[in-house]
């Protein structure tokens, strides 16, 4: 069995233009003396790996801790695309019927509108990136809508340098965070 971590470092991932700079505070030190190590820190809940859930943009979507924890967890698919995604592409790319679809595309692939329905419609239970928003620069909300408001789990921020397009294993379970629109993950792939 390989296993493949496929999460950016929290306190070195470029943060997202606009949102919060992650930090750790060092409350405790037992090289000056202190019993134990002791740290804090601070994050954006979208900072570097991080999942999206559909309160995000769905104003009574469920937040993290309210979402099925089976959909972070079982069979995925990994595809190399690269630029903006439409239906089209998305019904020539045929993604598996239930499954998780990663797009493995160097932080530079994106979902349009269409994509993100034509996945909806697939049976599609989760879709990740490894760019920092699944919607394009100049249209982030709309993919963001279709995918959440059917329900759709996002993953964004992977990094998936190591992970050759194909079938794998998915575990990424979010933090329990009560009412959070996202949360940061460790997400790792499995290869048999």
């Amino acid at each position: 069995m390989e296993l493949i971590d496929v999460t950016r470092e929290l306190f070195s991932s470029q943060p997202y233009p606009g949102d919060p700079v992650p930090r750790r505070d060092i409350v405790r030190r037992m090289d000056l003396g202190d019993a134990c190590n002791l740290s804090g820190f601070y994050a954006c809940c979208h900072s570097a790996t991080h999942l999206d859930a559909p309160l995000h943009f769905i104003p009574d979507g469920d937040s993290v801790d309210q979402m099925d924890l089976s959909l972070f967890i079982g069979p995925c698919t990994v595809i190399a695309a690269e630029g903006i995604l439409t239906g089209a592409d998305i019904d020539r790319l045929a993604p598996p019927q239930g499954g998780r679809l990663l797009l493995k595309g160097g932080g530079e692939a994106y979902l349009t509108q269409s994509a993100a329905f034509a996945l909806a419609q697939s049976g599609i239970v989760l879709v990740g990136t490894d760019a920092q928003s699944i919607g394009a620069p100049n249209d982030e909300e709309a993919p963001h809508k279709e995918l959440l408001g059917a329900g759709i789990p996002i993953l964004e921020g992977l990094n998936l340098s190591l992970a050759e397009p194909g079938g794998y294993r998915l575990i990424a379970f979010p933090l329990l965070m009560s009412g959070a629109e996202a949360s940061p993950v460790r997400a790792v792939l499995i290869r048999d």
